[in-house]
């Protein structure tokens, strides 16, 4: 992890504003800023020690399985979870990782094409 705090992180400790839909110990869920669906969240964990699925590992198990509990949870108050969603980390710079905090973004509301691009 890098010694700047990055945008995640500003969320998190409160300095910066974000459109906070869920949050508990562990982590925390809000609109995107830019969403490209009708429906478009975030999730991230609220350590920082997790910069990308790469640094993920045993250890995180409890925390990662927790995240998708929850992301079960938000699809389903989200009304998205009938008709399908998609969830998605972005993983290092090829795969257009811009925040190096691990994320994961629920979007749904519209059907989606395959290959994602």
């Amino acid at each position: 992890m890098t010694s700047e705090k990055t945008l995640f992180k500003k969320i998190i400790d409160r300095e910066i504003p974000a459109d906070i839909i869920f949050e508990d110990d562990l982590c925390m869920a809000f609109n995107d800023v830019s969403p490209q669906a009708p429906v478009h969240v975030l999730i991230i964990p609220k350590t920082t020690d997790l910069c990308s699925l790469n640094d993920v590992s045993e250890d995180n198990a409890e925390l990662i399985g927790h995240i998708f509990c929850v992301i079960r949870k938000l699809a389903a108050e989200l009304g998205i979870s009938k008709d399908g969603y998609r969830v998605v980390s972005n993983c290092g710079t090829n795969a257009c990782q811009t925040v190096p905090h691990l994320h994961f973004h629920i979007i749904g509301g519209r059907g989606f094409a395959w290959p994602p691009g």
